[in-house]
Order: C-alpha cells, then structure tokens, then sequence
C-alpha cells in the first residue's frame, strides 16, 4: 500500500514545491515527487517546511558521556588539548561495559532523530573487554550499537576501527588493547556485520581506519583488499590531519603528509570519508577535493578540542564535498554545528556569508548553501539511500514547524537562514525514515525509557 503525503513546502533539488506531493511505497521508498495533486487519491496534509533528513557522517556514540565533564584545569594540567582531553577518554573506555555502550549509544540516537539527523556513521573501536579480551560474541559491542539503531530507528552505517598500534612504531597502551585486531580478526568482524543487514533495517557496514598513527601501510592495504573483495562499494572512513601533531609524526614516519600520503599510496575516491582534515595544505585540499572524497567536518568538537579551523572556503571553492559529524558529541544539533562551521569562518575572516556566492540576479542564500552541501555530503559518507526527496530514495521527511519561534514569518526562501543561522528553538517536529514515523511533535515513544536507561548507565559509569 502507497501514501501520499501533500507537504505545505517541500524541498526539492533545485528549489521548493509549494505544495508538494510525495508518494511513499510500502517498502519506504519514495514513487515519485510532483507540485500536482494526484487525481482521485487520498493525501495526508503535512503543514511546514519538509525537508531530507541530513547524515551525520561522525559518531563516537559512547563519548556523549563525557560531554560536560572535561571542561575543566588542574596544576598539573595547566595545558589542555586534545591529548590531555584523551586521557580523560580513556578512563571512561574502561569503565564501559556491553549495557552501558547501549544505553549511551540510545541516547544520543534520539538526540540525532530529535534534531533532524536520519542516519549516523558511527565509528566505532571500542571492540573487546577492559584489558582486551574478546567477548564470547565477537561482535557484542558492534550489536549493542545496532540494537541502539533500532530502538530509535535511526539509519546506521557502521564502521568497525582498525586500529592497531599506539602511534608510529609504538605499542598500544593498556587502555587502547580494547581497540586491537589483528588484520584476519578484524576482516572477520566486518563479514559478521555484513550477516546482520538481512534482519536489521536500514543498517549498512563499511571500514575505518583509525588514522596513518595506529595502523601500518601494509595493515591499511590489506584491509582495504580485503573490503574491496567483500564490497566493492562500502564507505571507507579515516582519522586525518586532526591536528599539527598528528601531521608532524606522520611526515616523520611515513614521509609524507597524512592526506598528500593517501592520495599516493590508497588513491582517494568517493567512497572515502577524511575525518576532521583540519591541518591541509594546498596541494592535499586540491588533490582531496579532486579525488572525489568527502570531508567530514566535525565543528563543536574540533572548537572544544582547539584542534583549529578547516579551510572551508577554500575547500568548497575548490568543488570538495564535504559534511558534518557530531563526534564527540558536545552537540547533536544539526543548526548549531553549521552554525559555528559558518560563523567561526566569519569571526576568523571577518566577513559575512562565506559560502554563498552570486549566481545571475537572485539572491544566494547561506543557509540553502550550507544545508544542501551538508546534505550531499553526508549521504555521500553514509551511502544510506536518502539524501533527497525525489523518486528512487528512501524515504527520509524532516517536518520543520512553521510555529517554532525560529520559523515564525519565514517562508521557503529564508526558512535554512533562519533554522541554521538565526535562532535557538528546536524547530524539528516529525521525522519519518523508510517511510515510517520515528518522531512526532518532537517525542519518541521509547524517550523516558531511553532516558532512565541513560541516566543509570551515568550513575554506574560516574558514581
């Protein structure tokens, strides 16, 4: 049985249908999109702004718990950075355990949902018990993501970590053994994950490297054949260029730049996400961009780790995809991640609307700008099946509310200025993925249980 949905204003590619008419089959995949209405057939009326659900293209579900409980100085931690930021990290990874990744994970899942996010690329390296002992299941840590996913609904991809080695030529640390395949192991885990799709909806597998630092040449490439001969097509997501120290140890060891190193050695191409790639230089922000390669910009969390600012104008200028990931989860809000993407440009540029460039006589709207690249971006990281409304995708419906104090007086031309750029109130009201409602007036039916589940694992977890 199909649905069609008439939306009071419905995003489109290439502008807005005011009204448009969506028609969703039964599997959740969108027939097709038309401003007329379908002779004869019944329509539910959607009032607002719909618009596709973005993909949020970096999670560390698990380091949500730490939000607020890092921001602080000692005598003998008189300089903070993100190494130091790390050890507190660390501390929290032992303590974990199958029940409480879950419960984190959840919670964060409904923050996504909350804020307009339909899909998350989770990478995820947390694989074994403290010491690093397997589980009896391999994979528990990997299924307790997915049973995550599924309780909020929430599109996954997830990205099992290599990760390897401590830094070049270093051991791992006690903490870090949590993290630790070897090459035939983790291929293994990958495959098992692959099983799962057939009784998991909406979940996808791809491979992530934890950066050039903890894994070796010949471990990248052979995990990388490996994948290839699995899936030819699955998400390759990497660690890169967070910050000067990380680009000084891989010149060092390696020879060469972190990314100017994977444009020689893997070679780039769209299937590959460059986590943070904070520190390029031109050659490496010419050659990503051209290699078809997304970047996965992580703002909130590269400010509250002073890791730097991407060279965004320069990037985007140069035609490089790029979308956000919410990372360390200091934010899941899709508007305040954009926000100071865009905004902290501005303070270190000092002008205004730096994405936005004239096209012709109508005006170019930073927010169209912004949200539109986002959204390719992440779906481009994700490979989820969204990323539009049009005929062929999933169907993935973010309903912003007209009524939201935000929204109030706009209409379809500054609607993404005023959600991303111009308020605070949550403007989210429903979210639909595959076709199915997973929030309504802004509530998820699993909430306070998500919530009790959440507020217990802290109790364990910090006492």
């Amino acid at each position: 049985m199909t649905t069609i949905y008439e939306v009071e204003h419905l995003h489109q590619p290439d502008g807005w249908l005011s009204p448009g008419y969506v028609e969703v089959g039964a599997d959740g995949v969108i027939l097709s999109v038309s401003g007329t209405r379908p002779d004869g057939r019944p329509v539910e009326r959607l009032g607002g702004f719909g618009v596709p659900g973005l993909s949020n293209l970096h999670s560390h579900a698990f380091q949500r718990a730490l939000a607020g409980r890092t921001e602080f100085v000692t005598a003998a931690r008189a300089e903070d950075n993100l190494w130091t930021w790390r050890k507190e990290m660390y501390r929290l990874v032992d303590r974990l355990t199958p029940e409480t990744y879950e419960a984190i994970a959840a919670l964060v899942y409904l923050e996504m949902l909350q804020f307009g996010m339909t899909a998350v690329c989770e990478f995820h390296y947390v694989h074994h018990m403290a010491g690093g002992g397997a589980h009896a299941n391999p994979a528990e840590m990997s299924d307790r993501l997915i049973a995550a996913a599924d309780r909020t609904g929430l599109g996954l991809t997830i990205l099992p970590v290599l990760y390897a080695h401590g830094g070049i030529g270093r051991p791992v640390e006690e903490t870090q053994k949590r993290f630790v395949h070897s090459v035939d192991d983790y291929l293994k885990l990958i495959d098992t994950l692959r099983g799962r799709r057939d009784t998991h909806r909406n979940l996808a597998v791809g491979l992530a490297l934890h950066s050039l630092r903890a894994v070796t040449p010949d471990e990248a490439r052979a995990v990388l054949a490996g994948m290839q001969a699995m899936d030819a097509n699955a998400r390759l997501h990497i660690h890169v260029s967070e910050t000067t120290h990380e680009v000084e140890e891989v010149k060092a060891g390696l020879g060469a730049r972190p990314v100017q190193w994977l444009l020689d050695n893997v070679g780039l191409d769209d299937r590959w996400c460059l986590v943070h790639a904070t520190h390029l230089d031109a050659s490496e922000i010419a050659g990503s961009a051209q290699s078809g390669a997304v970047a996965g910009i992580c703002p909130l969390t590269e400010a509250t780790m002073g890791d730097g600012f991407f060279a965004l104008p320069e990037y985007h200028g140069a035609g490089g995809a790029w979308g956000i990931g919410t990372d360390s989860h200091y934010s899941t809000s899709t508007a305040e991640e954009l926000r100071i993407l865009e905004c902290g440009k501005r303070l270190e540029l000092r002008r205004r609307n730096i994405l936005a460039r004239p096209q012709g006589g109508a005006p170019v709207h930073s927010g169209r700008v912004l949200f539109d690249t986002a959204l390719a971006g992440g779906e481009q990281a994700s490979g989820q099946g969204g990323g539009a409304i049009v005929a062929g995708r999933r169907a993935d419906l973010v309903m912003l509310d007209p009524e939201s104090h935000v929204l109030l007086g706009h209409g379809p031309d500054t609607v993404l200025d005023a959600w991303l750029l111009g308020g605070t109130q949550n403007p989210v009201r429903d979210v639909m993925i595959g076709g199915r409602w997973v929030i309504r007036d802004g509530r998820h039916p699993e909430e306070e249980a998500i919530r009790a589940a959440y507020r217990a694992a802290a109790a364990r977890l910090f006492g």
